[in-house]
């Protein structure tokens, strides 16, 4: 019996062959697919472990060429600063789904940047206002640039301000998006950043925070919040009381009610799940409507899903095959 090979492809793979319009297109496609029914529910399995923790999602891609995905991630917030180490490392084990074949092994940073910025432009062109030009950006890690990039593929993102704790992280990430070429980009401390989202049309929260770093009172009418950061149950990043005010669209909503911003805003009696306005899939199919006014304050409860990893690592791995990239390993004796 013939062992079949396996491709080990790096971040630097990942990236190259994954460019932020086709992983929006394939996240896109990957929700519709959800809410068609075309394929079982994903999964996800959460284990604390010290001063982090790791998680497992898991989810099937289908119609046509099926395909499994599991995503194993550690997420240790700390380790930047003790230890030099990124906050999220982890692999992606992607499988043929009708036979089981172990097709790839991939650096899974890259798949959960990609994938995380490209569900943020899928809910923005859907929840944003159209003319939507300026964008606060909390939290100014690997996350931040890929966040900017994909909104500015939708909407016509002109001013960034960010913010993070290590002012040093929001000086880079500005310094980066100059490269863009496209829009303006400034730090602000922590005594501007709540007027400066009260400016802006966009916010993203992309932080480790374990309590709302944004409240009601920082948000104007009309604007657009991806809540990206609360990835399980220990963390939060809105206001209760903003979550209860707003039109919330949940990627996943029994996920969101377990883990995400949405698990909060329902544990402080804020909101209960019926309150929630839609789940991502539903306003693509068209079943639910998007942003209905201009007033609308707009939340996205973005908890990451497997969907979104099994959409981009189909991408990846089919994209490897054609051009030759990776290490084929063997994998049996």
């Amino acid at each position: 019996m013939n062992t079949p090979e396996t491709l080990v492809l790096r971040s630097r793979d990942v990236r190259e062959l994954l460019p932020v319009d086709d992983c929006i297109a394939a996240v896109e496609a990957a929700f519709l697919s959800h809410e068609r029914g075309e394929a079982p529910p994903p999964a996800v399995l959460g284990v604390r472990c010290g001063e982090g923790g790791f998680h497992v999602k898991a989810a099937v891609l289908s119609p046509g060429l099926a395909f499994f995905a599991a995503k194993l991630n550690a997420n240790f917030p700390a380790n930047p600063e003790r230890f030099g180490l990124p906050t999220i490392q982890g692999v992606v084990a992607l499988c043929d789904a009708r036979d089981g074949r172990l097709l790839a092994l991939m650096d899974s940073i890259e798949i959960t940047r990609l994938r995380t910025g490209a569900a943020t432009a899928v809910a923005a062109r859907h929840l944003a206002r159209p003319e939507s030009s300026a964008l606060t950006m909390y939290g100014c890690g690997r996350q931040g640039r890929v966040q900017v990039e994909s909104l500015c593929r939708v909407l016509p993102i002109r001013r960034v301000w960010t913010y993070d704790l290590r002012p040093e992280a929001s000086a880079q990430l500005c310094r980066e998006l100059s490269d863009l070429g496209t829009v303006t980009a400034e730090p602000a401390d922590q005594g501007a950043i709540g007027a400066r989202a009260r400016e802006s049309d966009v916010i993203v929260t992309c932080t480790s925070a374990r309590r709302f770093i944004l409240s009601r009172q920082e948000v104007r009418p009309g604007t657009f919040i991806a809540a990206v950061g609360a990835d399980d149950a220990g963390k939060q990043e809105l206001e209760p009381e903003l979550m209860a005010a707003s039109t919330v669209v949940a990627d996943l909503l029994d996920q969101c009610a377990q883990i995400g911003d949405l698990h909060h805003a329902i544990a402080a009696g804020a909101m209960r799940r019926d309150d929630v306005h839609a789940e991502l899939g539903e306003v693509l199919a068209g079943t639910r409507a998007g942003r209905s006014s201009a007033d609308e304050i707009t939340v996205f409860d973005s908890t990451g899903t497997a969907l979104q990893d099994v959409a981009a690592a189909a991408v990846v791995y089919q994209r490897a095959v054609l051009e030759g990239r990776g290490i084929p390993v063997a994998m049996g004796d």
